[in-house]
């Protein structure tokens, strides 16, 4: 008996009993569907991890001032201001590690532009944070060093505070004010997105560093020259840990910090962070799928049940095969093909199933999904692998049958 044959038999075997059959598929669909969904929706997810990982920039170390007590009450990091514009020029300097280091300061106050007003944070920055951070400029140009030596009225609008400002309007040439301080729109920032934190990184303005300071922020904090962070981007292929210690040693000098005495700065080293979230992504997803995969197990387990009953069903229709001659190898070609043809067709419709689920998600939740055809042809191959697998032992029985007791099975 050919395997065509074979097939046809199975199909027919199959269409006799339609609800049986449909149940016993049932594991097999959700499983399947189950497994494309989980692992749509983890790449997903790790996709976004990555984009985000991009957006804040790559090998980041975040410096923060240090903490003060008071009463007795440790307050959290950046309740000090240790941290001075030198500071971020001299990690630059002195530490052949560091790509760029980029002292910033930051405030919050209401811009009025265009059509519109908007309450939204400001940054006063240098140069070097478009590279730190990886933040390109979409239309215009950045800011240059005479900008911050002229402390220059230009600013940059994130694209949240360009919309609510001047909608679809070309903003770069206009005029706006913050805090009752007028500017020049001098460019754009390429769209970020929302943080880790879920923070939308595109509500912000860049000015110079020594704009905000003298001419926003007032002069009490222009005679101190301190900042609020500075972002340190060490150069690829360096050793994070070892730039962090370089840094701290250097503030600790810079600082006059005695041996013993606590930093009165925080080094956040966001690489390490960020890496290990996208590996709790990572794991989390492949447990996903591994708890998807159960499914399938059941299924098998169901395909293996209804092949032994089918056995049992048709005993004498084995018997007389068997005695107009088919073998032991047709008998088992023909029940492997029945538990693998039920598996694949179960595997069909979970994949349809699987890949509507998926884009449902998508749309109605919001949630980060990633479509791919690796896991679609994992799941088809995964779902023939347990019709072979779970039909073998019921085929085998059937397969090895004395032809004149199964004719006289009752």
């Amino acid at each position: 008996m050919n395997l065509l044959a074979s097939m046809r038999i199975a199909l027919r075997a199959l269409r006799i009993n339609k609800l049986r059959s449909a149940l016993t598929m049932l594991g097999i669909i959700i499983g399947v569907a189950a497994v494309i969904t989980m692992i749509a929706v983890g790449s997903g997810a790790q996709e976004r991890i990555e984009s985000q990982i991009k957006g804040l920039g790559t090998n980041l170390i975040i410096l923060m001032p240090g903490s003060t007590t008071s009463g007795g009450v440790r307050m959290g990091a950046g309740s000090r201001n240790t941290l001075t514009e030198e500071d971020g020029y001299a990690i630059q300097r002195d530490i052949a590690a560091v790509q760029a280091s980029a002292p910033t300061l930051r405030g919050t106050g209401q811009v009025v532009g265009g059509s519109g007003n908007w309450s939204t944070a400001f940054q006063g920055v240098t140069p070097e944070y478009f590279e730190a951070r990886n933040w390109v400029v979409a239309q215009g140009r950045g800011l240059e060093p005479q900008d911050i030596a002229s402390s220059a009225k230009v600013a940059l609008l994130g694209d949240t505070v360009a919309r609510n400002l001047f909608g679809d309007a070309d903003p770069v040439g206009q005029s706006i004010r913050i805090r009752k301080v007028p500017f020049i729109v001098i460019g754009t920032l390429e769209r970020k997105g929302q943080s880790l934190m879920g923070q939308d990184q595109d509500d912000v303005i860049l000015m110079p560093i020594s704009t905000a300071r003298n001419r926003v922020l007032g002069q009490a904090s222009g005679r101190l020259r301190t900042v609020g962070s500075v972002s340190i981007k060490v150069r690829d292929g360096e050793d994070m840990k070892a730039a962090e210690e370089q840094i701290r040693e250097l503030l600790r000098q810079r600082h006059r910090l005695q041996p013993g005495q606590e930093d009165d700065f925080s080094l956040r080293n966001l690489s390490e962070v960020l890496a290990a979230r996208e590996e709790s992504s990572r794991i989390m997803g492949l447990l996903l799928a591994a708890v998807a995969s159960v499914s399938l197990l059941v299924g098998g387990i169901g395909i293996m049940n209804i092949m032994l009953v089918s056995v049992t069903e048709r005993t004498r229709e084995i018997g007389l095969r068997m005695a107009v001659g088919a073998r032991g190898r047709d008998i088992l070609t023909q029940f492997l093909v029945e538990a693998t043809t039920l598996a694949i067709i179960g595997g069909l419709l979970g994949i349809a199933l699987g890949i509507g689920g998926t884009v449902a998600i998508g749309q109605f939740a919001g949630w980060p999904i990633q479509l791919s055809i690796e896991p679609v042809l994992l799941a088809v191959g995964f779902a023939a692998a347990i019709g072979i697998f779970f039909g073998f032992y019921p085929a085998r029985k059937a397969s090895r049958l004395l032809p004149i007791e199964a004719l006289r099975y009752e």
